[in-house]
């Protein structure tokens, strides 16, 4: 008897197990796809490396050993060995302008024309195929980077002549590599009403927050310099949905080509909003986008402050932000500087927007919950808009308490005001790659001194207590992130000069630059508790590269390539 009660039961504990197991099996979490076999940098806090990564869908479900990753296995579980490649949190474009990158695609790309012929030569092709009176567009060209100068300059630009001669009946407009000027050839400026007129005493050209350049005559030389390009571009036939399409699709391309799985684009207006709208309700949102108001339409901040922030549940699309230009550029000589320009000294830049729109944005982000971002690249500029930062701050003390105000490139910064972005918490957004293709020529601006106490002051910055959100200002610049890391520790240009580095006490290390490319950029979005480091509920957005570029030797970096792009948990570009 008792023997049949041992037996009965060990029995019932047996099926007790089993079943426990069974519903332990039921209820185990395995993963969608298995990450292993090469170097993880997580860019968390709490372990700077892993052996593999576990996703479920688009999140991460584990981040550690391999032993214990493969736990998380199961027979649909998607293996994907790295073969010794290097990953990292997927990369975030800091400050862009999404469309432009598109759109760059579709016209005359400039960017590598290193000559005014160049472009002449550019349009010279693109006039053999364009329909008659066609409008041919295109940007990318900077006159600081050419290889030689025409003879014929204005204020350190070309005219327009030898552009209007191979292209007599097709008007032309070519944005400066800034955006903040553009080239227009004689058939443009005839459209305009502009070709006959002359200043006769008069200064006709005058324009609020730019200026037309003329020669001795009072002749316009074909380039406008900041809201002075309106006179132009309000002749341009708008966009066409089939040609925004295209571009939101090349864009998405460039950016899964390049390892971008999140992108802040710089100021959009409504129709871009119509647009993103479209493309994520067709499933055709493959980019996280952190979208910034255009602060050019005070109608849509208006409506927007009043709707309030959109966060959407999949984070493909959000608006919580809004962009104020405030100067112009350096290479244009638009950027608003508190003393003149070294090269033209009758010249201090332009303020392009009032300064009591900044303060007064500044109290309506505090009050409805938008961050405000405003571009200033000359130290005026900076000054400027900290100081309205600050007094909107002091009105509404309580609302600032997380406000993460950004200026957005914060280039050229008075000394005395570079601590401030620390006090006040403002987030410098600063594009490592401009210093790269700027530096060379920046010095002649602004002169030695300006150029070594407040250029690219990355680590004073840092050091101050500061994140820096990383990027590239494409179309400004080519979208690729190895380059901006490149500028980032090596200061140099990309062609590896000079030895040393340019100020390289600035040098940002390469932990700073990573995490200025992902956690960094996530914390300027209010966005890093779901991205910017390889942690577990964070999403699946992965940047795959050909090798280590965190101990490769410095002169390698440039070599390296993106291999894998894996966004929300799908590999979505393979580099064969």
């Amino acid at each position: 008897m008792q023997r049949l009660k041992s037996f009965l039961f060990y029995s019932s504990l047996f099926l007790f197990m089993v079943l426990l197991s069974s519903c332990s099996d039921n209820n185990k979490v395995y993963a969608t796809m298995l990450i292993y076999g090469g170097t993880i940098y997580t860019v968390d806090s709490n372990t700077s490396t892993v052996e593999a990564v576990a996703t479920k869908d688009n999140k991460i479900i584990f981040a550690g050993s391999l032993a214990e990753a493969e736990l998380y296995k199961n027979k649909d579980t998607q293996l994907l060995d790295l073969g010794g490649k290097t990953m990292t949190p997927g990369l975030i474009e800091g400050h862009g302008h999404f469309m432009g990158l598109g759109y760059n695609e579709l016209n005359l790309d400039l960017m590598h024309t290193t000559s005014y012929q160049a472009i002449v030569d550019a349009v010279a092709e693109r006039v053999k195929t364009a329909k008659p009176g066609e409008w041919i567009t295109g940007r990318g060209w900077h006159q600081s980077k050419w290889d030689s100068m025409p003879s014929d300059i204005v204020h350190g630009f070309q005219t327009h002549h030898l552009l209007s001669e191979v292209s007599p009946d097709n008007p032309v407009y070519l944005r400066h590599a800034s955006g903040h000027a553009g080239f227009a050839n004689e058939k443009a400026m005839e459209i305009a009403g502009l070709v006959n007129l002359a200043l006769d005493g008069v200064k006709t050209y005058d324009v609020e927050g730019g200026e037309v350049l003329v020669d001795a005559s009072g002749k316009p030389t074909g380039v406008f310099n900041e809201r002075a390009q309106t006179l132009i571009t309000q002749h341009i036939p708008e966009r066409t949905p089939e040609s925004d399409n295209k571009a939101f699709q090349l864009a998405v391309e460039a950016c899964h080509k390049n390892g971008i799985t999140s992108f802040h684009d710089a100021g959009i207006p409504k129709e871009t909003i119509a647009l993103y709208d479209k493309m994520k309700s067709e499933g055709k949102m493959r980019t996280r986008i952190y979208a910034m108001l255009t602060g050019w339409d005070e109608d849509l901040l208006n409506n927007w402050f009043q709707k309030g922030i959109m966060v959407d549940e999949d984070h493909l699309f959000t608006i919580r932000s809004v962009k104020l230009n405030c100067d112009g550029a350096l290479g244009s000589r638009g950027a608003w500087l508190l003393e003149p320009y070294s090269d033209r000294p009758d010249h201090f830049g332009h303020e392009t927007l009032p300064m009591e729109f900044v303060k007064k944005t500044a109290l309506n982000g505090l009050n409805y919950g938008f961050q405000v971002c405003s571009h200033a690249i000359g130290d005026r500029a900076n000054r400027e808009i900290l100081d309205r930062y600050e007094l909107a701050m002091k009105e509404l003390p309580e609302s600032a308490v997380d406000h993460r105000f950004r200026i957005e490139h914060a280039q050229h910064l008075h000394p005395e005001d570079i601590p401030r972005f620390a006090e006040l918490k403002v987030i410098p957004a600063m594009q490592a790659v401009h210093m790269s293709s700027d530096r060379p020529w920046a010095i002649d601006r602004l002169g030695e001194k300006r150029i070594k106490e407040g250029a690219y002051m990355w680590q004073d910055l840092l050091q101050s207590g500061v994140p820096i959100v990383n990027g590239t200002d494409v179309p400004v610049e080519p979208i690729n992130p190895i380059a901006s890391f490149y500028a980032s520790v090596s200061r140099k240009t990309l062609k590896g000069l000079p030895e040393g580095g340019y100020e390289p006490e600035q040098k940002m290390t390469r932990e700073q630059a990573l995490k200025s490319y992902t956690l960094d950029a996530a914390f300027g979005a209010f966005e890093e508790d779901i991205k910017g480091s390889i942690s577990v509920g964070k999403l699946a957005d992965f940047t795959i590269y050909d090798q280590d570029i965190m101990t490769v030797a410095e002169e390698k970096i440039l070599e390296t390539k993106i291999m894998i792009t894996i966004f929300d948990g799908k590999v979505v570009y393979v580099n064969n």
